[in-house]
């Protein structure tokens, strides 16, 4: 790192992930992102909290085939208390890679993001004994439990190790056999048609056996 780019970093507050973990004792799979926007996009103070990410309206087509089945009315927010009843009745836990991180350019892409403290995995893992499988949604997150993978087994892993988007691999973490998924990023930044994210976390969530 430059000392230049260090300096600046220096000057920049240190966040601290505003969301809990959502883990019900029952989940079986855990869905692992990066870091929310800043708190004037949130539509509400939960996971995925911008209403113009289209995380909650993926699920609502998934599962009800209603991209509004989370949304509140007309209201541009969504409800994070029926979100929380879903995914535990689905027994879908959610948790965020990032603890802590340094926003470089203020805003929420994952690109200026640069991670100061990772989730304590273990931890985390403690908490949900049914959970053999981890999805990430995007590509940071995934480099995050790449980089807690190495970690743990002490010794570097190659880039072309880590799964590409809508594949898997083998995660063996901590003592625990899980399997890592990929998912296309639901930020509308990412260059994907939305007709095409749904289909990629419908065949997920199919072969996971949640339809």
């Amino acid at each position: 790192m430059s000392s230049t780019r260090e300096n600046h970093l220096k000057e920049l507050p240190i966040e601290s992930h505003p969301f809990k973990p959502v883990l019900p004792s029952n989940a079986t799979i855990m869905m692992m992102g990066t870091f929310p926007p800043t708190q004037d996009k949130w539509a509400m103070p939960f996971h995925y909290p911008n209403f113009y990410n289209d995380m909650w309206r993926i699920y609502g087509r998934v599962f009800f085939d209603d991209a509004d089945y989370f949304r509140v009315g007309d209201e541009k927010r969504f409800d994070p208390e029926r979100i929380k009843d879903f995914l535990s009745q689905h027994a879908i836990a959610s948790c965020p890679t990032v603890k802590k991180a340094i926003r470089e350019q203020g805003n929420a892409a994952d690109k200026d993001l640069t991670i100061v403290e990772a989730v304590n995995l273990k931890q985390v893992l403690s908490q949900v004994p049914k959970v053999d499988v981890l999805f990430t949604t995007g590509g940071k997150a995934t480099e995050i439990l790449m980089d807690l993978l190495a970690q743990e087994q002490d010794k570097a892993i190659p880039k072309s190790k880590m799964p590409k988007t809508n594949q898997h691999i083998d995660y063996n973490y901590g003592g625990r056999q899980l399997t890592l998924y990929r998912l296309p990023s639901t930020s509308r930044a990412y260059p994907l048609a939305l007709d095409k994210k749904v289909a990629a976390y419908r065949d997920f969530f199919q072969a996971m056996g949640k339809l």
